[in-house]
């Protein structure tokens, strides 16, 4: 029998425990995407307790919880990070089968060395122990980081981001490189009624008044030198589908025009202003050779009574159905056709896109290098066993496995490092089981480095990140 979480968890072969512990479990982490905090990582935070560290702001946590009955004012609520921790505990044995159960552990041993099950029982005895250890040096931010061996860290920054933090951090002698990434959503939803403050506040980051799209292009082109400049060589975008749309650029001042004068945009011309702007960015990053990150299909903030009382992204987005197909493929095929397609990966939050997404980036990989347009890891409610092995066989039977550039934490939390090891785990069975039962050759040499190429070589030479 196998004990759950040992040293060849989720490793069913001799094989795969060959992959995973002689090639896989000892590289450096490239987190391409997260959501962490600059400003925690340039102060070197110390946490108070484990719910600070490890409850404020996960979604994930909070939608288990709300599923196991805990009320409101124990997940979100004014009562102590105390109580909160022993309703997440008392949480964690009905979590079996969801993600969660195998991250709590595996986060519990990895950082605490604590192989002890969190539940009702357990719960004051772990917070107590886990709260004194994060008192310590050693479980600062930067050293938890250090620890999990996080070589590159990519932020996710409004482009009105002064990157104070990132230059702070840069200036310092932390070793983890932490770079940010430009994210430009704001600028795209013209839709929002937030839009024409958002425009101020750009045309305050860059002392520019915006009056035109031109205007507005010109301020964010000014906007992405200066994260160049600070070591940014990521874009990412959160869309819940990319329309297919005409996008003229007298149309273009046009429709923008009306915005700023408060007019009622129609759904085809906040259709086209999304893609024009999306284009005219594209241009952008493929002139500075930055990677352009597409993350498609949430529907976000479904319950407005739990919006109205607690606000945005608190864990009431779901799986969108949207039509993906055939917008994504005007857009690159756009950009492509006109010479300036960047360095893209794509990321689908409908598992039914899977096979869709990744034929799409088979689509535009000539003359741009290896894999130019990726097929990117399972992403949100697809990050788990499940997800991550399907997007793993999706890509194997439609591309390149071996030119993919891995996995991402997608994370808000200093302790989910160890979702790579879950990842490298997963990848290294798929492959021990194919070996064994002969549908690879026993190439150790070859699917090692293979191994080695998905779990940290092909994003470093990919990204291309400066020195």
């Amino acid at each position: 029998m196998k004990y759950f979480l040992d040293e060849n968890f989720l490793l069913k072969t001799k094989t795969a425990q060959l992959l995973y512990h002689d090639y896989a479990k000892d590289l450096p982490i490239i987190d391409y995407h997260n959501h962490l905090s600059p400003k925690e990582i340039a102060e070197n935070k110390q946490f108070k307790n484990l719910t600070e560290i490890w409850l404020k702001g996960d979604h994930y946590k909070w939608r288990a919880m709300r599923a196991n009955g805990i009320s409101e004012a124990l997940i979100t609520g004014n009562t102590s990070d105390k109580e909160k921790f022993e309703a997440w505990a008392s949480t964690v044995p009905f979590t079996m089968r969801n993600p969660l159960y195998h991250w709590t552990h595996l986060e519990l041993q990895r950082y605490f060395d604590i192989d002890e099950l969190l539940n009702e029982k357990s719960a004051s005895r772990i917070y107590e122990i886990c709260s004194e250890s994060l008192q310590t040096p050693a479980f600062s931010v930067q050293n938890l980081l250090s620890k999990m061996k996080v070589e590159v860290l990519c932020t996710t920054d409004d482009p009105c981001d002064d990157l104070a933090y990132h230059k702070a951090i840069k200036a310092s002698d932390f070793n983890t490189k932490v770079l940010p990434t430009f994210r430009p959503d704001n600028a795209i939803s013209i839709e929002k009624e937030s839009y024409i403050d958002y425009i101020k506040q750009l045309e305050s980051t860059a002392k520019i008044v915006i009056n035109s799209f031109n205007d507005l292009l010109l301020v964010l082109n000014k906007r992405l030198d200066y994260f160049h400049k600070h070591g940014c060589r990521l874009a990412d975008h959160g869309l819940a589908f990319i329309p297919k749309a005409s996008c003229i650029e007298n149309e273009l001042n046009q429709i923008f025009s009306k915005r700023l004068n408060n007019e009622t945009l129609t759904s085809t011309e906040i259709k086209s202003y999304q893609v024009g702007l999306l284009i005219a960015l594209a241009k952008m990053y493929h002139k500075k050779d930055w990677t352009m990150q597409l993350h498609l299909g949430a529907i976000r903030n479904n319950n407005d009574l739990l919006k109205e009382e607690i606000g945005a992204d608190v864990g009431c987005d779901s799986i969108g159905d949207y039509e993906q197909a055939e917008g994504l493929s005007y857009f690159l095929n756009t950009i492509s056709s006109q010479n300036y397609l960047p360095k893209t990966i794509l990321y689908n939050l409908n598992p039914r896109d899977n096979e869709v997404f990744a034929t799409m980036a088979g689509n535009f990989t000539s003359n741009g290098g290896i894999n130019k347009v990726q097929y990117g890891a399972a992403w949100w409610f697809l990050d788990q066993k499940d997800g991550m092995e399907k997007q793993l066989n999706t890509l194997s039977n439609m591309g390149l496995l071996s030119r993919f550039v891995g996995m991402l934490t997608d994370s808000r939390s200093f302790l989910s490092f160890p979702r790579h090891e879950y990842f490298r785990r997963i990848l290294c069975n798929l492959l021990g089981d194919d070996i064994e039962n002969g549908e690879l050759p026993n190439d150790i040499e070859f699917i090692g480095k293979m191994v080695e190429d998905i779990c940290y070589y092909n994003a470093k030479n990919y990204f291309n990140f400066a020195s």
